[in-house]
């Protein structure tokens, strides 16, 4: 569980906080900071695995860090805390390739977690988060999805959870080969490119709907 951790905070307390926790759970904490610049350049010195970063910090934001280290194909995994709800903000996180997104308030009981799920390649929002949006994304939902069969929305919601034609074919006691004509219906009905992977891509995006 020797993860390689890099954590910047610009509350003193918090950044204690955090680093001491993780410290007993036996992550490596290779370092910490303050500020948004002292953040980036441990973050490209020591290539952690994972860095985590308070979104509002100055000279850079986590938001800011995270598109560098995008755009410079950095390694490290960014989990931003924050006290931020704001959809944007959560939108900006994604489309940065930020891996967590925690708030403050539960930071210690979910770091943990949040870690585990990064370190398998699997992104992690607090679940405070998620409901928050998608009590306000309500009237969000894609109309498309009215037009889905109960059977299709079944499989849809599977085929966001990760699952392929054959966990599904399993879990429904149905063929792969019928999973597959739902599979190809609905990338008809959704007006989806024909690739392979653009039935998973928009389920993934509309999770919350489903």
């Amino acid at each position: 569980m020797n993860t390689s951790i890099v954590i910047a905070d610009d509350h003193p307390l918090m950044l204690r906080g955090l680093t001491d926790f993780l410290t007993s759970k036996g992550f490596n904490i290779l370092g910490s900071a303050e500020d948004g610049n002292a953040a980036y350049n441990l973050i490209v010195k020591l290539k952690p695995e994972i860095a985590i970063l308070d979104i509002r910090m100055p000279y850079k934001t986590g938001l800011e860090i995270a598109e560098a280290c995008k755009k410079h194909n950095l390694p490290t995994k960014i989990i931003l805390i924050t006290f931020d709800k704001e959809e944007d903000v959560y939108d900006q996180a994604k489309e940065h390739n930020v891996y967590g997104y925690i708030l403050k308030e539960f930071a210690v009981e979910e770091i943990e977690t949040c870690i585990a799920h990064v370190i398998n390649g699997k992104p992690y929002f607090s679940e405070e988060i998620k409901s928050y949006l998608s009590a306000s994304n309500l009237d969000k939902k894609p109309e498309c999805l009215n037009i889905l069969s109960k059977s299709e929305l079944k499989i849809l919601k599977l085929i966001s959870e990760g699952r392929t034609s054959h966990d599904i074919a399993i879990e429904l006691s149905i063929s792969i080969r019928t999973v597959d004509k739902h599979r190809s219906n609905m990338v008809a009905k959704l007006n989806l490119d024909n690739k392979p992977t653009s039935l998973s891509i928009w389920a993934s995006l509309n999770k919350d709907f489903l």
